[in-house]
């Protein structure tokens, strides 16, 4: 089976965590989906889409697959029971793990995938972070509810930030339809782009973590057509898969 590929991001020192984020290559997808579109949520076929998620899943070695029905918001789950292989009705934008070999898993195609784990290795967090997630800080209220939960301290938590719509190409014009004067700072006047991922860094280094363990993956969706889904370059199209999880 030709699984869609990935980047691999390996944390330093947390061996035991897995991270990877989907490119639109590989896979079994055609045309616009082409060819490793993961989302049954598009206009790809469905048995096509879900090729791809069980091929990648086996490639990863997860014993389960864990997703949510994107709706860019702020709400994180915890540990749900449900396999979601074959889609998910649980609403949110936040997924949180304990349990190892299930695999939380982010759609993108421009929004930000942003994961995370904690230093002991137990506990990870992965994240659809749009710029409307920005815009609600998001990534600062998901540690908080991260740390809440688990009882842990932000200074001990990792992130990396994946492949997204990068500060050459998030146009938004006019700025006071989309934005609040206190994100004024990350507009370039002259080009009508934010810089989400500046923001993005920003709003993880508010909620306690430490800049030392703050990554990236500073590729632009929109860019590399050749390598990634973008839906401001084409409306019509897959998403890539982000997945974090834990092995036993």
């Amino acid at each position: 089976m030709n699984s869609p590929q990935y980047i691999s991001f390996s944390f330093p020192g947390l061996e035991k965590v897995t991270c990877i984020f989907g490119t639109r290559l590989g896979g079994v997808s055609s045309g616009s989906f082409g060819q490793g579109n993961i989302s049954l949520d598009v206009e790809d076929e469905p048995a096509r889409a879900g090729a791809n998620r069980r091929a990648l899943k086996d490639e990863l070695g997860l014993s389960g697959w864990v997703e949510l029905r994107q709706v860019h918001g702020t709400l994180v789950h915890f540990d749900p029971d449900e396999d979601c292989l074959d889609g998910s009705s649980l609403e949110g934008d936040g997924l949180g793990l304990s349990r190892p070999g299930r695999g939380a898993v982010i759609k993108t195609a421009d929004c930000q995938p942003v994961m995370l784990a904690h230093k002991s290795q137990e506990y990870v967090l992965a994240l659809h972070c749009g710029w409307r997630g920005n815009r609600a800080g998001f990534p600062e209220t998901a540690v908080r509810d991260l740390c809440k939960y688990y009882n842990l301290s932000p200074a001990d938590l990792a992130a990396v930030r994946g492949p997204s719509l990068g500060p050459c190409c998030a146009r938004f014009e006019p700025f006071e339809e989309h934005w609040t004067p206190e994100f004024a700072d990350y507009y370039h006047q002259e080009q009508k782009t934010m810089d989400l991922w500046s923001l993005t860094r920003d709003q993880l280094l508010q909620a306690g973590l430490l800049p030392q363990n703050v990554f990236s993956l500073d590729m632009c969706t929109m860019c590399r057509e050749e390598l990634f889904f973008s839906y401001r370059r084409e409306k019509k199209g897959g998403r890539q898969a982000s997945i974090i999880n834990i092995f036993a």
